[in-house]
């Protein structure tokens, strides 16, 4: 097992444990890693232990107790952190798997959902600040300044850190569903990354068989299949990004479209379809059509239509519209998010600029090409850009 791989099955587990104890977030993500630094620096010449949890957790343990004995905290905190086991006994739990307990524990009602959302994907799935606050479309200081304030509400409030019992899971399940989302999305971005894919999708089984009743978590898992079976094919052979439109749709995971398409059609049948069941409702299209004129733009556009009209369902939105109606009347939509609070998303002028594409204005579509390549945040996005632009380029 590599580094990146125990890094990514312990992190969580060495943080919760020590966030438990200490009821101290800052101390915890301190000292793990610290516990993780450590690590690097000796295991390339003592070897990986056989367990390298229990010693990324005694390593960070002592650790904390460095710090606590320096701030001089109460003796009895102390004997708490160093009767810390390298093993320690768990009780047993509803949530049956280690990494979405934790989710469902970060997830505290006492905080604003973004709050829980962003903590969670900080703490445990070890995203950077930068990352979340792309996910969320904020400034990367703004999203600091949200985590900071999250994890003082949690220390000044008392908010106690452990597993809630089965009855309290459903107000809590919005924000697992959010993190394992944007996990999924943060995978799916960035192809060094596609692990985090995979574990979305793992985790999004076990909550559908954990609660069955649920709808939007079956939704939620139709979304990542339907998406997740187009991976192979979304990227060029010198790794540009592949459109929706040019993939190969042979190479598609067929299997995993017609599982995703069953675990919708169940979903939908427990009720009201929500946004996730609705998101997986424009997935099937595009998974389900023969070819890419196939498309049936006029019905994902009403789908949009039915969701939460936030600024990125707004430019989705005008895609399909224009898709369905003409390039112009998706241009004029999009041209009227300019404003908004997408300003700074690559996407916009990515999409302006393909629309002006399609409606032969080489010069305007270039320019746009080159707003979006600044913005763009993956190799694989801007490879895709500069094919673009050099396909519209005018030679002078």
């Amino acid at each position: 097992m590599t580094f990146d791989e125990i890094y990514r099955q312990e992190w969580s587990q060495v943080v919760a444990t020590l966030i438990r104890v200490t009821g101290d977030w800052e101390l915890a993500e301190e000292c793990a890693q610290e516990a993780f630094a450590a690590a690097l620096q000796r295991w390339p010449t003592d070897g990986v232990p056989d367990k390298p949890g229990a010693w990324l957790t005694r390593t960070a343990r002592n650790k904390a107790i460095d710090w606590l004995r320096r701030e001089a905290v109460g003796a009895a905190k102390l004997r708490q952190v160093a009767a810390l086991g390298d093993e320690p006994s768990e009780p047993a739990y509803d949530v049956p798997d280690d990494r979405l307990r934790l989710m469902f524990t970060c997830c505290h009602p006492a905080l604003a959902m973004e709050a829980r959302v962003a903590l969670t994907l900080r703490t445990l799935a070890g995203l950077s600040t930068a990352e979340i606050a792309r996910a969320f479309l904020v400034p990367e200081s703004t999203m600091s300044k949200r985590l900071t304030r999250a994890k003082q509400k949690i220390q000044h409030a008392g908010i106690p850190y452990r597993v809630p019992p089965a009855h309290l899971l459903p107000e809590r399940t919005p924000a697992v569903l959010a993190v394992l989302y944007l996990l999924f999305n943060e995978g799916y971005s960035d192809v060094v990354r596609s692990q985090l894919s995979s574990e979305a999708i793992r985790l999004a089984r076990l909550l559908v068989e954990l609660m069955p009743n649920e709808p939007e978590a079956g939704g939620l898992l139709a979304l990542m299949l339907l998406h997740d079976s187009r991976r192979d094919t979304r990227l060029a052979p010198d790794g540009a990004l592949v459109t929706l439109e040019e993939q190969d749709r042979t190479q598609w995971d067929h299997q995993q479209i017609t599982e995703g398409t069953q675990v919708l059609d169940a979903a939908l049948g427990l009720g009201v379809p929500g946004p996730y069941q609705i998101q997986a409702a424009v997935a099937a299209c595009h998974a389900t059509a023969r070819t890419a004129d196939d498309t049936d733009w006029s019905q994902i556009a009403g789908l949009y239509a039915q969701l939460p009209q936030t600024p990125v369902v707004a430019l989705n939105r005008a895609v399909a519209i224009g898709m369905a109606d003409g390039p112009a009347v998706g241009l004029r939509l999009v041209e009227e998010l300019a404003a908004g609070p997408l300003t700074g998303y690559h996407l916009l002028p990515a999409t302006r600029a393909d629309f002006l594409r399609r409606l032969n204005r080489p010069a305007e579509a270039a320019t746009a090409y080159r707003e979006a390549l600044d913005l763009a945040a993956t190799d694989a996005e801007r490879l895709y850009l500069q094919k673009r632009l050099k396909e519209v380029s005018v030679p002078r």
